[in-house]
């Protein structure tokens, strides 16, 4: 008796912690926090569906318990039998009804919100307009690729996008399939080797700011052993702001003046520039972009992705990245470079900067 109670109140704490946590969630990364158009969609099915749920639950509880208290055994009454209903063209009737009428409910809306969250028209218009921001989402073991085909610019692991203004997506991957999800703002779309896949997210500026202008990204579909830390930022200001980003993505070039960094550029010219970039303006073809695009990297948010972004950390990614992100493609680098190596290049790297 006393196990029993014992495994009882266990149960029950952590039944009361789960419902706490399920509360839970950060303005940049909770689904339950829409921040976006495609978000709210979302968020109005999941609730609609859970109403409905709930509402068949809580009638089916009221009859059964109804039953058990109505037609319990008295005493006296051990051999009667109640009233037989089966063949009721009446009852059969109200619960087919019933269920096709809460299905028509549920059905209604969510098709209506697949059919315009597939409208990918004015990104695929032959002359589109100007305003209509189309980024190339390439995802790969175990990082992300965006680039602005309209604008030739080419960054990794952040995603800057305008507010209040749809954002279409090209979705491909490059090794194995991966996801591409963006839960606070909405998603989630399979990025797969053999075919493109398409669709559109709109960043509320308000939900944005809530966020320190700053949402996460993640990998959603099981990839290898870094599946978990495949997760990459999305700067979202307003349409002004990332216009003037671009400009400076377009006119960016590496300008080295430290003597330590100024080393650090040249192991990296030795070691490095054969996978990656350090200029986002890149025309090699998508093939030949291996490695994460490095030029905006002294601004972005994380470290491969994971990491607090300063120099420490990045010290200790060139040391060992199999060590922060298992079955990566720069685990051969892992005992090849130097201390003094190692901060030289990780001066240089935290120099490339267009802000």
């Amino acid at each position: 008796m006393k196990k029993w109670l014992r495994n009882w109140r266990l149960f029950s704490l952590f039944s009361v912690m789960a419902l706490l946590l399920a509360g839970c969630g950060k303005p940049f990364l909770s689904t339950l926090q829409p921040a976006g158009e495609v978000a709210d969609m979302q968020y109005s099915l999941m609730l609609l569906s859970t109403a409905i749920m709930v509402l068949v639950i809580v009638v089916v509880t009221i009859i059964f318990v109804y039953v058990v208290i109505r037609f319990r055994q008295r005493k006296g009454e051990e051999n009667k039998i109640p009233k037989q209903v089966e063949g009721s063209h009446k009852l059969e009737i109200i619960w087919t009804v019933i269920p096709i009428i809460l299905l028509l409910i549920l059905a209604v809306p969510t098709v209506s919100a697949t059919f315009k969250l597939a409208d990918v028209k004015p990104m695929n218009k032959e002359k589109r307009d100007k305003d209509t921001l189309v980024v190339n989402v390439r995802a790969n073991l175990y990082w992300w690729e965006f680039e602005y085909p309209d604008y030739g610019v080419i960054t990794s692991q952040d995603l800057v996008v305008p507010t209040n203004e749809r954002v279409y997506f090209n979705l491909k991957a490059s090794d194995v399939k991966h996801s591409f999800w963006i839960p606070a703002v909405g998603g989630k779309m399979d990025t797969n080797t053999e075919n493109k896949n398409q669709f559109w997210l709109e960043f509320d500026q308000k939900a944005a700011d809530k966020a320190g202008g700053v949402f996460y990204g993640k990998c959603a579909e099981l990839c290898g052993p870094s599946h978990a830390l495949m997760d990459f930022k999305v700067k979202a200001v307003p349409r002004k702001e990332f216009d003037q980003w671009i400009e400076k993505m377009k006119n960016a070039k590496p300008v080295v003046t430290d003597p330590v960094a100024k080393q650090g550029e040249a192991i990296f010219n030795k070691s490095c520039i054969g996978c990656h970039a350090v200029t986002p303006v890149d025309k090699r073809p998508e093939q030949a972009r291996t490695a994460p695009n490095l030029a905006n990297f002294g601004d972005r948010e994380r470290i491969a992705g994971i990491l607090d972004h300063n120099e420490e950390n990045l010290k200790k990614w060139l040391r060992n990245p199999e060590s922060v992100k298992p079955g990566n493609k720069m685990t051969g680098t892992y005992g090849k470079l130097t201390e003094e190596q190692i901060n030289a290049l990780a001066k240089y790297l935290m120099s490339l900067k267009v802000e």
